[in-house]
């Protein structure tokens, strides 16, 4: 019998390098990969549909919707986002873990309905840190950084609701963390179990 994968949501706010750090893991780690969420926001220039999101109509969502084909979804403004319950349990089941990476209030969803979901949260060393990333960017005026710091604060005082807490402080040290992190939950006993049933058996015979 396969093993089942392992769900994860990975929380931070924005400036904090979860984006990066997901993706440094996904690279350098097999057996893994990120959810693709639909989405009813216009395609932006160098997106792909099925890679960045799926880009899908608003009556499309919203038959989704209808048929419950979603993990969990939320508003932003005008547009809709939301996770294929399908995919995620078809990845789940072939063994493979799944990232989602999604806000606070979305892995609270997740976990009413998965509950053995692995909440992981990411933090920046320091506010001063913080906004220095976000203004690094220079694509945005300092009213709108100043509104993304008070998004960020009400964002971070969420990780208490996370599993697990990483501090993006040094990325390779963040990175080391993350991947022993994933390594850990797959060398639990009932799972080694499971997966090594036959070589157990040997053993012991």
């Amino acid at each position: 019998m396969q093993t089942r994968g392992n769900l994860f949501t990975v929380s931070a706010p924005s400036g904090a390098g979860k984006t990066s750090l997901v993706t440094a893991l996904v690279d350098g780690l097999d057996g893994i990969r990120v959810s693709v969420s639909h989405t009813t926001r216009a395609k932006r220039p160098g997106e792909v549909d099925g890679v960045n999101y799926h880009f899908v109509s608003q009556d499309q969502f919203k038959e989704m919707l209808a048929e419950a084909a979603f993990l969990e979804h939320a508003q932003v403004f005008t547009n809709y986002y939301g996770t294929s319950k399908f995919w995620v349990e078809e990845q789940l089941a072939s063994g493979v873990d799944v990232i989602l990476e999604i806000d606070w209030q979305g892995a609270a969803q997740v976990r009413r309905l998965i509950p053995d979901t692995l909440g992981v949260f990411i933090l920046p060393p320091s506010r001063e840190a913080l906004h220095q990333r976000l203004n690094g960017r220079g694509q945005d005026s300092a009213e709108v950084i100043d509104a993304r710091m008070k998004e960020a604060i009400n964002e971070m005082s969420h990780y208490v609701e996370a599993d697990y807490l990483i501090i993006n402080d040094d990325f390779d040290t963040a990175l080391a963390e993350f991947k022993a992190l994933i390594i850990s939950q797959r060398l639990k006993q009932a799972r080694q179990n499971e997966r090594h049933r036959r070589l157990l058996a040997d053993l012991l015979s």
